[in-house]
């Protein structure tokens, strides 16, 4: 139906003025017309089965990158695509359209799959049309990547978008309160005293992924306690992602750190390793 079409006529037909009450609407009449009209006879629909459009931000990407793997073979990326990539997009602004851009191409992906060694950039314009929609930049930045290497890319755009944030002053993970305990003097000289010693940057990079996959999530605290070991927890998700872990995590990363304190434990490290690598 049309309103002004439709819908008006009947209002206005069933609408009363006077000088004393002004304008009055037969509502039980309206409502029982539209009824009568619009919706009696006409098969009901539900949307089991129909497929949805979903809020960017309210996608699960846990299974959205499960099934990204499931479809298509996935690889890491190796340590100087990081650095490059990184480089490339130093604004806020440039890893926000990064990460955006990637993240619709990772929900088609998801559905139909793609070529493991087909270029992104070459995905994103060709099959997706979308080449005309971002920054020459951006899109020059992300053809370094293939089909396979689309989910360690979004663990690289996703923590430079929380870097960038704390940068501008901004709280990344404004919820989380349960695993947002402050660090005590003990616990900052542990951590410094470790990346002081190690990059440990993969490990880093999965620090940032489980806290926006599984402790962002307010029902967290119910399956995964703030009591817990920081090192044993990540150790055990890593592994349950076939990864190898570091071999410096496993031996010096420090026992006393729980996940109480991951929100702040991954802010300090962050802070520490920029200021280290503006010393360098």
């Amino acid at each position: 139906y049309e309103m002004e079409r439709d819908v008006m006529p009947l209002i206005l037909a069933n609408t009363q003025y006077s000088i004393e009450r002004g304008q009055e609407y037969n509502l039980p009449k309206i409502q029982q017309q539209i009824i009568s009209r619009f919706l009696q006879g006409k098969p009901f629909i539900t949307l089991n089965g129909i497929p949805t459009l979903v809020n960017r931000h309210d996608r699960n990407y846990e299974i959205i990158l499960k099934d990204v793997k499931t479809k298509i073979r996935q690889e890491p990326l190796q340590a100087l695509t990081l650095v490059a990539v990184a480089g490339d997009l130093r604004s806020y602004s440039d890893v926000c359209e990064a990460l955006r851009t990637l993240e619709v191409a990772l929900g088609f992906l998801a559905m139909t799959g793609g070529e493991p060694h087909m270029q992104l950039s070459c995905y994103l314009e060709e099959v997706l049309q979308m080449g005309n929609q971002m920054a020459q930049h951006v899109l020059k930045a992300l053809s370094v990547c293939c089909l396979k290497h689309c989910v360690a890319l979004w663990q690289l755009l996703a923590s430079l978008k929380s870097e960038n944030m704390l940068q501008l002053k901004k709280d990344p993970f404004p919820d989380s309160e349960e695993y947002k305990k402050p660090l005590g003097e003990e616990e900052r000289r542990l951590l410094a005293g470790f990346f002081s010693k190690n990059r440990a940057d993969v490990f880093l990079l999965e620090m940032h992924e489980f806290l926006v996959l599984v402790l962002k999530n307010p029902k967290a605290p119910e399956t995964v306690r703030p009591d817990w070991s920081l090192k044993d927890t990540l150790v055990a998700y890593m592994e349950r992602k076939d990864m190898d872990v570091p071999p410096e995590v496993e031996e010096h990363f420090p026992e006393e750190i729980t996940l109480a304190h991951y929100v702040e434990a991954w802010k300090f490290i962050v802070d520490f390793k920029n200021e280290r690598g503006h010393r360098q």
